[in-house]
């Protein structure tokens, strides 16, 4: 550790005062449930009839268990795959105005999205997803589960949008960090976040909240309501919510070094690319730099290169010299002219809103069997700036006799370039206002199913069936953004010599409509030119995703054995995916016109095959899948000794038929062993676990996305990255192996839990493409195969990289996770209340991505703070409850990252490198600082029912590391550090 302050972070940590365990146990010591659970627990039953303490109330010997790392229900089961759960009382404390918030939090889950990240995105779809990733494996090897059930996905890779669960009647969430592909299905293979709702609530309960960061901006509010009540004598059961969240966002500040609503951290960070002679003389290949300054692009034009590069223009067109600042390397000088940059403009956060209703009926067949359905409308709204203008890094071919040129720039360009062109770069910061991207998505989710006991030879077993019906609509609208064919064509202008007027040189694109465009300095572009160049019909994708399923799980008793009951779990699934998706036609291709809205005249001087926006050229596709599953699940216990323990076996089998990557098999095998030794019991599970190629990954419409690559001399070169589907794609699989070892309230510390698990994931067969870059280097390194998909020397705007993704790829991730709990009843002291000591922490040993590509080396992602998983994630918690008569409470938190590089595989050196490979550039500093965040947050109980409270995230307010990068651009990492500052939180909570 870097600090005292860190090392006594991890101290507590590994001393007990981390994590989430036994309720169990607590309940013997009269800890509070939201001190956690572990697995195995009465808590964790989901049973729909509770204590009104469930802190105090003894588990009945009769009670059964389920437990969201199994479908076992089994008197006096503990099984062996390690589960978190947070309770509800649990996010009322983090008071967040959306759960999704205070689940990323949890050191397990790295590399989840949210409205905070993606926002430089234009094209991706994912932007504004609030979804869930586990070891830093992706949201997509992360299986997030409402009452044990599948849900339709908000987008086409399948991943489920928190958003849109009705959030006010969950009453815990287990995370359970592991593979449970064996139990649960595909997708499993970092593991299960269930969101478990109260199916019985009965009465009212409201909750009312804003907020606000120091900086006055991303205001927010959240108005939630539920409602349950029983008829009938009880028999029908109706509850139904409704829930609404705005977040205004934070807006993109503009051009230059300049930070948000007063932000001051942002200093135009940069990676700065050495030249090969400098390299050869042993020079490192980059080198971090602030306060960089493009020189490829001014904030209204510049000219780069030949006899008039450093021409500027600035007020009305009128030329001046650009001021390059100094240390001046490739792309970069520091200082100098910064008022161009463009990498503050994007949005540090989304503007949000959420809404969600939902509704359940259920009907009692008697005592023991229920039917019910459930009804869920849900949609969210973002809305983002990706960046300000729309740079053109000195790739634009301006002609000598262009109208807009000043008389003296002309006759300079006549006579100092013999072709009569000289190239010009400009963020093009005329335009009258920002790109903007529009994601809504609309989910209508349906369930009908049963659930209950029957008896069956002289044994009680239980069953759960269902069967859903989900859509997702998705439609994203990207507004005030060029189409470059139109913008080539308007800004290459002349005069008419007929009528003096200033007109579009191609009589083609005039008889098309084209209208001049000057981006020769400070000079308001005509409206009619700025419509024709980014008409108001932008880029759009519309996206229908759909799911059936059809499920039935039975579990129960098999037979007493001579060490506990044999109990079994089985069932079996049917689910279906689809998805149609259509692009504007701009972006599609006239070919492939999109059926929503009515037609529209394709301009001859555009490309018929798509492709023509700036960026968000979305095409049309589809497709769909099914699969068929069945699987089985036996505990077995096989020891029960006053000498020795207990013990049990945990084993599972799965077998999966996909319509298109054919057969799938996953299994567990584990056990538990309560030794003889007072409150310590060990845990271990081996499961192989799978996940199938998701709809994206299958049939996924071409989507391109605007990169910048640098070819063989380090130059910076404007591309298209094209990316694409495989129908070839086979299951991705995984192993997936964990040893714990739980230390439950023993009796020398009854007050206290600790668990330490450690985990070992690899996962083969990984779907993946390189990026843009890679396939570059690997390109110009002589591999024939990646070059087949690489086309970068044409002429500008032709220039591409096809990436498709093939199972040439593979993961292996491992590390230890923390947890534990301490409680004290300060009574004992003379002091009124209680104190809960809290946390986790999740030590990332390795995170090796190897892309399979001959050329190419694995990485190691632990530790790398351009990605998701550093070193050391942890958050501790100290609660005093009870204060004041009872009627206060405070909460104060500590989350922690750990330090790291900016990349694992660079070589740092300062003189004397060795000559950098792609796999292994050389850097002048690869380290990269940690953080610490403290929240703190309080409640006051007016009545029984009604409580205030607040919240305080980032009290110190602490300024987010700055990540750098090759090109000029927002720089941050909101994966790892919070990009937002210090903010403010109120509500009330009211509960009838």
């Amino acid at each position: 550790m870097n600090t005292p302050f860190q090392r006594r972070l991890i101290h507590l940590a590994v001393a007990g005062a981390c994590g989430i365990l036994s309720t169990h146990a607590h309940a013997q010591a009269g800890a509070p449930a939201t001190a956690g659970a572990e697995p195995g627990d009465a808590r964790q039953a989901g049973q729909e009839a509770t204590p009104a303490d469930p802190a105090t109330a003894p588990v009945p010997p009769s009670s059964t268990v389920v437990v969201s790392g199994s479908r076992i229900a089994a008197r006096g089961f503990t099984q062996p795959t390690p589960t978190t759960s947070l309770t509800a009382a649990d996010f009322d404390k983090a008071a967040k105005p959306n759960m999704f918030e205070s689940l990323v939090e949890l050191p397990a889950l790295q590399g989840s999205t949210g409205r905070t990240t993606n926002t430089f995105s234009t094209s991706s779809g994912i932007q504004g997803l609030s979804s869930l990733s586990l070891r830093g494996l992706g949201t997509i090897r992360t299986l997030t589960l409402l009452d044990g059930q599948r849900v339709v996905g908000a987008n086409v890779t399948g991943i489920t949008d928190v958003s849109q669960f009705p959030q006010l009647l969950v009453k815990r969430v287990d995370v359970v960090t592991g593979g449970a592909s064996a139990s649960y299905g595909s997708d499993a293979i970092g593991g299960v976040v269930n969101f478990i709702t109260d199916k019985k609530f009965a009465g009212f309960k409201a909750n009312v909240s804003g907020g606000m960061t120091k900086y006055d901006d991303d205001k927010s509010g959240t108005l939630q309501a539920a409602w349950g009540k029983g008829f009938v004598n009880g028999r029908l059961h109706v509850t139904a919510s409704g829930e609404f969240t705005k977040q205004n966002g934070i807006d993109s500040p503009g051009f230059g070094e300049v930070g948000a609503n007063g932000r001051t951290w942002y200093n135009n960070p940069a990676l700065q690319e050495s030249t090969r002679a400098m390299q050869a003389a042993g020079a490192p290949r980059y080198r971090s730099i602030v306060h960089a300054q493009h020189v490829q692009y001014a904030k209204y034009g510049l000219i780069t290169a030949g006899p008039l590069r450093g021409t500027a223009f600035g007020p009305g067109g009128t030329p001046y010299p650009f001021e390059y600042g100094t240390d001046c390397v490739g792309n970069f000088c520091i200082g100098g002219d910064r008022s161009g940059s463009v990498g503050a403009g994007t949005n540090l956060a989304m503007n949000f809103k959420r809404q969600v209703a939902y509704g359940r009926v259920s009907w009692d067949l008697d005592g023991n069997n229920e039917i019910y359905a459930t009804v869920n409308w849900a949609q969210v709204k973002s809305a983002f700036s990706p960046n300000p203008g729309a740079a053109k890094q000195g790739n634009l071919s301006i002609r000598c006799d262009n109208a807009f040129l000043p008389a003296s720039v002309a006759a300079g360009c006549a006579a100092g370039y013999p072709d009569g062109v000289m190239p010009v770069g400009t963020a093009n910061a005329q335009f009258p206002a920002n790109i903007n991207v529009h994601p809504t998505r609309t989910q209508r989710r349906f369930v009908v199913g049963a659930d209950g006991r029957f008896a069956l030879l002289g044994r009680d077993w239980s069953y759960d069936a269902y069967a859903e019906h989900g859509e997702n609509t998705t439609v994203i609208h990207v507004r005030d953004i060029t189409l470059n064919r139109r913008y080539n064509f308007a800004i290459d202008a002349v005069r008419d010599p007929a009528t003096g007027q200033v007109v579009c040189r191609s009589a083609e694109a005039r008889a098309a409509g084209c209208q001049p465009v000057n981006i020769f300095g400070d000079v308001p572009i005509d409206l009619a030119g700025w419509h024709y160049i980014a008409p108001r019909n932008g880029p759009m994708q519309h996206t229908d995703s759909s799911q059936d399923v059809a499920s039935i799980n039975i579990n129960g008793e098999l037979a007493q054995g001579w060490a506990g009951p044999v109990s079994m779990a089985f069932g079996a699934e049917y689910r279906r995916e689809k998805y149609a998706v259509h692009g504007d036609p701009y972006g599609a291709g006239v070919a492939y016109e999109s059926p929503y809205g009515p037609s529209h005249p394709f301009d001859p001087t555009l490309s018929a095959t798509g492709d023509n926006w700036f960026a968000g050229n979305y095409h049309n596709g589809q497709g769909s899948f099914n699969v068929k599953e069945a699987y089985v699940e036996l505990n077995i216990p096989f020891l029960k000794s006053a000498t020795w323990g207990e013990a049990n076996l945990n084993i599972a089998d799965r077998e999966e038929k996909y319509s298109t990557a054919g057969h799938a098999r996953a299994w567990k095998i584990g056990a538990t062993w309560k030794t003889p030794v007072d409150g310590l019991r060990l845990r271990a599970v081996s499961s192989a676990d799978v996940r199938a190629p998701n709809l994206s990954e299958l049939y996924a419409a071409m989507t391109v996305t605007n990169q910048a690559v640098n070819n063989a001399q380090g130059s910076s070169i404007q591309i298209q990255q094209r990316n694409v589907g495989n129908p070839n794609l086979k299951p991705e699989k995984a192993r997936n192996n964990s040893f714990g070892v739980v230390l439950s309230q023993p009796g020398w510390a009854r007050n206290a839990s600790l668990s330490v698990d450690y985990f070992d994931i690899k996962v083969k067969n990984v779907i993946s493409s390189l990026n843009p870059q890679q396939e570059v280097d690997l390109c110009y390194g002589g591999n024939q195969e990646v070059c087949a998909a690489v086309s970068i020397d044409g002429p500008a705007g032709t220039n591409y990289v096809l990436a498709q993704s093939f199972n040439f790829a593979s993961l292996h991730t491992r590390g230890v996770d923390i947890e534990g709990a301490w409680r004290v009843n300060m009574g004992d002291y003379g002091m009124p209340g209680s104190v809960t000591l809290r946390g986790l922490a999740t030590r990332t040993i390795h995170a090796i991505s190897d892309p399979g590509v001959p050329g190419t080396t694995p990485s190691e992602g632990a530790g790398n703070m351009t990605g998701a998983t550093p070193k050391w994630k942890a958050m501790l918690s100290q609660s005093w409850d009870g204060l004041l008569g009872g009627k206060a409470g405070l909460t104060l938190t500590e989350r922690w990252i750990s330090s790291g590089v900016f990349n694992n595989e660079y070589i740092e050196c300062q003189t004397n490198c060795p000559l950098p490979t792609a796999a292994h550039p050389t850097i002048y500093d690869n380290h990269m600082p940690g953080a610490v965040y403290i929240d703190l947050g309080g409640t006051w109980n007016f009545s029984k029912g009604v409580t205030a409270y607040f919240k305080v995230d980032n009290l110190a307010d602490r300024d987010p590391v700055l990540v750098p990068q090759t090109n000029l651009s927002l720089a941050l990492n909101p994966a790892i550090y919070d990009a937002v500052g210090r903010t403010y939180r109120a509500g009330v909570r009211m509960t009838f």
